[in-house]
């Protein structure tokens, strides 16, 4: 116990770089602490919270004034949004907001399996909480604020649009959190810049959805679960296949850098890729 000062001593006289590492192995050691499950909770709540504001709320808010919200407007909403939502939660709990991104993180082994189910609860909470609000407040049905299959397309051509577009979104998250670009300004950029331009090409046909519980939320709440299952097959196949992609193109997952982005900076658990050689 008595060494304990002069270790931390010692490492601040290395300076600001010995400090980082030190606090990446003291975080690493000190995963197993529960008491910090429930911080990450409510970061995934919260932030899922107001994506699904900004993305439903457009929708509804156009729908209470026509002309007002243009189709620009609705996608960059929540692309903006997302980039707030990373930068000041993304350490805590990784700032995923989406069921298919906590199973690639998952599946990538920058992220316990075992948490999974408790960020997909929170997820769906939290986008339901937000549809609630805004039906609340603008007083028109959530169903304007979720996601449908355009009615001169099949559920298939949905599908399909959500699958590529989420692995294209997937593949961009797991990249940017990956080596030097933790979740951070990089990832923010990267992430919220890809939702826009996904969104601004590619919503017509299902709305670019790319997340299970932003679409739940409206739907839930507004009490209209038609084609539901397209936004969730093709998100969570989207993201299964970005694990394969950056598995070609970087290998194992599992490290430091990856996961701490994948669950942010509270007693960040790791996986050794060398272990499945």
């Amino acid at each position: 116990m008595a060494a304990a000062p002069s270790v931390r001593q010692g490492v601040q006289a290395q300076g600001p770089i010995a400090r980082y590492e030190q606090g990446i192995v003291d975080r690493i050691a000190d995963f197993q602490d529960p008491r910090q499950e429930w911080r990450r909770l409510f970061s995934e709540l919260l932030g899922t919270f107001f994506l699904v504001l900004a993305a439903a709320g457009a929708g509804m808010m156009g729908h209470a004034f026509p002309g007002v919200i243009s189709h620009t407007d609705a996608v960059v909403a929540p692309a903006l949004t997302v980039m707030g939502i990373i930068l000041f939660m993304g350490k805590v709990s990784g700032a995923h907001l989406n069921p298919a991104v906590s199973i690639a993180f998952a599946l990538r082994r920058d992220f316990p399996w075992r948490r999974v189910p408790g960020y997909i609860v929170v997820q769906l909470a939290g986008a339901t909480l937000a549809a609630l609000f805004l039906h609340a407040v603008i007083n028109v049905s959530a169903t304007f604020g979720s996601n449908y299959v355009a009615a001169s397309y099949s559920a298939g051509s949905a599908f399909w649009m959500e699958f590529i577009l989420t692995v294209g979104l997937v593949s961009v998250i797991l990249g940017t959190a990956s080596g030097a670009q933790n979740v951070g300004l990089f990832g923010a950029l990267a992430v919220g810049g890809y939702i826009a331009l996904a969104g601004l090409w590619g919503s017509p046909i299902s709305g670019a959805s790319m997340n299970p519980s932003r679409t739940f939320g409206p739907d839930l709440v507004g009490g209209n679960f038609s084609h539901y299952f397209v936004y969730v097959a093709g998100p969570i196949a989207g993201a299964a296949v970005a694990v394969g992609i950056a598995f070609v193109l970087r290998g194992h997952g599992g490290g430091a850098s990856g996961s701490g982005a994948g669950q942010g900076a509270l007693f960040t658990e790791t996986h050794d890729p060398g272990a499945d050689r």
